[in-house]
């Protein structure tokens, strides 16, 4: 499993021969400019919710790959449905097999609505389980209890968690974030991209590093393999 930062809360997953884009927002970020989305071929789009830092260029990617399958919630998924494009509609606390792994889509605390004002239904998260290899994908989130469920039924490889504050967890939740899904591999999204959300890379990377935790802060761009 290869996974790619495209800055913000822009995620690229490779798995089982299928790319997988996690809530693009990459066309309106400077950070990003160097990043070319005609070379980005998504079969799938995983939405957590319908803020435009994560939906920015669904409809763009969508119109340069009409075969490719919008995930998300009933609410966003018939959004884009009106449009023409295609989808599979989950809700919380249900699973579905894709052709590159199970994904359940499960709670996030945090508001959502498209641009235009239209109602994005309640945000969320995505477990991803594929090739051996178990990722959390929390979306923009609060600090929940709910997350203590994750590991209940699923052993993460990889948590990919919100950081910037303001918006979303801080570094300290974040922290507490990983103590309940129980994993100690942390990617840190959702910071920097603007001037409320900016953070301290060294003292972000060190306080995981206090508690045991190995935080990755890639640039964008930038891959892993799990």
């Amino acid at each position: 499993m290869k996974i790619t930062f495209y800055g913000h809360a822009s995620i690229g997953i490779e798995v089982n021969g299928k790319f997988i884009l996690v809530d693009p927002f990459i066309s309106a970020n400077p950070k990003a400019s160097h990043i070319n989305l005609d070379n980005l071929r998504p079969d799938y789009i995983l939405i957590t919710h319908a803020h435009q830092d994560h939906t920015l260029d669904v409809e763009y990617f969508m119109m340069n790959n009409p075969e490719a399958v919008i995930v998300s919630n009933a609410e966003i998924v018939t959004y884009y449905l009106s449009k023409g494009f295609k989808g599979h509609m989950m809700n919380h606390g249900g699973y579905w097999k894709f052709d590159f792994g199970t994904v359940k889509y499960v709670n996030a605390v945090h508001s959502s609505s498209f641009a235009d004002g239209t109602y994005g239904g309640n945000p969320g998260g995505f477990v991803i389980e594929s090739e051996h290899k178990n990722i959390y994908i929390s979306g923009d989130t609060a600090l929940t209890m709910d997350m203590k469920l994750i590991p209940m039924r699923t052993k993460l490889d990889l948590a990919i968690l919100p950081i910037g504050n303001n918006f979303t967890m801080d570094i300290e939740d974040a922290i507490i974030a990983s103590d309940f899904v129980e994993c100690d591999k942390i990617l840190g999204c959702h910071y920097d991209t603007f001037g409320f959300i900016e953070i301290n890379h060294q003292q972000a990377i060190q306080r995981f590093f206090s508690k045991g935790k190995d935080l990755m802060l890639l640039e964008i761009g930038q891959s892993i393999e799990l």
